[in-house]
């Protein structure tokens, strides 16, 4: 009895020591463990790790830099690409691609005139509608579809121009929500082949939005090589930085007073384009 005893004891510490030594020949480590990991896991990791853009910053530091953007702290850093931007203006820029351009602004009006009103004035509800349809069209189908009129750009200028007052007329001839010029809108509608009213809110709000994009491909093209983007991260402290701050200056002052053949960027309105950059983060018409 302990003769048998003792073999099978025998038997079984043989078999343990062969089972031991399997099991520390395959060890998984690391690299193991990653070549066991399933397809569409790196994909998942990167799209884990698309940054979270922070809290649009205040009216003041918005004209400076792009708002800071951190990771979310549960995902993995995956290297991308870098993206190309804009570094700033062009110094020399390059001929226009639109020949045929809008009439200039009439001159200021004279002092203590003071605007009237006519027709019926819209709702704000009203106003809020015609702004976003204007901003969800695209201006540009064939030459230029990637541009696009930001909502909160519209909103900003309309409320600079009119306060939201659809049936205002200045002084100086500028008609409705966004203060459409009379020969600014017969020229649009020329160019872009429509036939819109001056004095309908809605299609004030259409004729202010394709001025923003016509404006957006002209000095997009001369300074800033087809980038259309109208991206406020892009802008730095100065003003003729970026093609955001030179559309909105020119919307108030012109195309022919910020972009000029053979000249650097201007900006020669910057209190205009500080008002309406710090609306499109403060104003209270982002809440109606």
């Amino acid at each position: 009895m302990r003769r048998r005893l003792g073999g099978w004891v025998a038997v079984v510490i043989a078999g343990l020591l062969v089972v031991t030594a399997g099991c520390a020949g395959k060890q998984t480590g690391p690299q193991d463990l990653a070549a066991q990991a399933p397809v569409g896991t790196e994909v998942a990791d990167e799209a884990s790790a698309e940054p979270v853009a922070a809290d649009a910053p205040p009216a003041v530091e918005g004209m400076g830099g792009a708002p800071r953007r951190s990771a979310s702290p549960s995902a993995k850093p995956t290297p991308k690409p870098k993206t190309t931007r804009a570094a700033g203006p062009r110094a020399v820029p390059k001929p226009p691609t639109e020949t045929k351009v809008p009439p200039p602004p009439p001159p200021p009006p004279a002092s203590g005139c003071k605007p009237r009103y006519e027709g019926v004035q819209a709702s704000r509800a009203q106003v809020k509608a015609a702004l976003a349809d204007a901003a969800e069209r695209t201006y540009w189908p064939t030459s230029a579809p990637d541009i696009a009129i930001p909502l909160n750009l519209l909103k900003a200028t309309a409320w600079q121009e009119s306060g939201w007052q659809s049936n205002i007329i200045a002084c100086d001839g500028g008609v409705g929500l966004m203060q459409v010029m009379p020969g600014t809108a017969e020229w649009m509608n020329q160019r872009f082949g429509q036939s819109y009213d001056i004095d309908a809110y809605q299609d004030n709000a259409y004729l202010g939005g394709t001025y923003l994009a016509w404006l957006t491909k002209y000095i997009g093209d001369m300074y800033f090589d087809a980038d259309y983007r109208l991206d406020a991260s892009l802008c730095t402290s100065e003003l003729n930085s970026c093609l955001l701050n030179a559309v909105i200056a020119a919307y108030n002052y012109g195309h022919g007073a910020v972009a000029r053949e053979g000249e650097p960027l201007t900006i020669p309105n910057p209190q205009y384009v500080r008002n309406v950059r710090a609306l499109m983060t403060e104003c209270e018409c982002l809440g109606f």
